[in-house]
């Protein structure tokens, strides 16, 4: 079970989430030992707190989520969440500057989050593969790994979809052996994790950590 778990992002992005529910999500992130809860970054702090004895990270988001802040403001943001207590930034490339070609600024970029991030926190890297062709994930995935990038992850959750296994696949094969890739958007049970981590994923973003846990706890398999 904690091997299953150690893959999961606990995740609650949604804008209208209150103090309650975040204090709920890292009850549960730490009841589950998940690797990390995933929160916005105005609650930080809270889940910090929250999770102080637990093993679970506190991980946010940067320039979520449409990739479009400065980068001066992306590294003022992941700075700030840092300080309040953040281990794991998850932020979004530029993909307009993607798909403009300027291929330097998107580089960047993600190179300023990194820089600002200093080795107190990892760097996972939004690509938003439902927005690229199959031609700039591969390229988005590059140039992540260029930059210094932990991990490349596949969506927001927030666009028009969401992790597909092909797209896993394009990332792993891009990145190679040692990065990490990370799934997330969609991914609602343990056939859809379990689908995902045979495409070459490490870590898994999901809301409904909490059922795929409970659907491997009543499968008699696992």
């Amino acid at each position: 079970m904690t091997n299953i778990a150690s893959y999961i992002d606990h995740t609650l992005l949604k804008p209208e989430a209150t103090q309650e529910q975040i204090v709920q999500l890292c009850k549960e992130a730490a009841e589950y030992q998940f690797a990390s809860v995933c929160v916005n970054p105005a609650w930080v702090a809270t889940a910090a707190k929250e999770l102080a004895d637990s093993t679970a990270k506190v991980c946010t988001v940067i320039g979520f989520p449409l990739g479009a802040s400065t980068s001066e403001t992306k590294a003022f943001e992941t700075a700030d969440a840092i300080s309040k207590g953040a281990d794991e930034i998850d932020m979004v490339i530029n993909i307009g500057a993607l798909k403009s070609g300027n291929l330097e600024l998107v580089k960047n970029d993600i190179a300023a989050v990194i820089e600002a991030a200093k080795g107190k926190a990892i760097v996972k890297v939004i690509i938003e593969t439902c927005l690229l062709s199959d031609e700039e994930k591969a390229v988005a995935s590059r140039l992540s790994k260029e930059a210094g990038a932990d991990f490349v992850k596949t969506s927001t959750g927030f666009s028009t979809g969401g992790a597909t296994v092909a797209d896993v696949k394009i990332m792993r094969e891009t990145v190679g052996p040692d990065l990490g890739v990370k799934a997330s958007g969609g991914v609602r049970s343990l056939e859809d994790l379990n689908a995902m981590v045979e495409a070459g994923a490490t870590r898994i973003g999901a809301s409904s950590g909490v059922q795929i846990m409970q659907g491997l706890i009543s499968n008699s398999d696992y």
